[in-house]
């Protein structure tokens, strides 16, 4: 089972040369690029760590590579994506998502189901990968 999460998250993965082809749509788009990672990949957990900071002022693709690359080799076991922000409204607005990186191993996640009062039920998700603790939870 793969996370779908962000463009392009039903599509295959994507290789260098076509991750560098969003990445030099977004740079012509004035759209400033960051890249972050987790091992937490929960729907609602948007807050991933981020990888240095946001790469302003970048006309090629080839120094968000480099700083893929490096967040790859330093991060192998861990979701990668990269963010693109568009700054026309005045407040940081995602233009563009995408996982560039996911563990070879992804465990999914599981559906809770929770009787609440009414015979109502509620739903919630519990990541497998959570059973273990950060740093370690995908050895795959």
């Amino acid at each position: 089972m793969h996370l779908r999460q962000g463009t392009f998250s039903h599509l295959p993965e994507l290789d260098d040369t076509e991750i560098a082809a969003q990445v030099r749509y977004a740079l012509l788009n004035n759209w400033p690029v960051s890249i972050e990672y987790t091992d937490d990949p929960h729907p609602r957990n948007v807050y991933w760590e981020m990888w240095g900071l946001p790469l302003f002022d970048l006309d090629e693709p080839d120094g968000v590579l480099a700083e893929i690359n490096a967040c790859r080799a330093t991060f192998p076991r861990h979701y990668i994506r990269v963010n693109a922000y568009d700054a026309a409204y005045g407040r940081q607005t995602t233009a563009l998502s995408f996982i560039v990186q996911r563990p070879a191993n992804e465990p999914g996640f599981r559906l809770n189901r929770f009787d609440t009062d009414d015979r109502r039920q509620r739903y919630g998700f519990h990541s497998y990968a959570q059973d273990a603790r950060p740093g370690e939870r995908y050895d795959g």
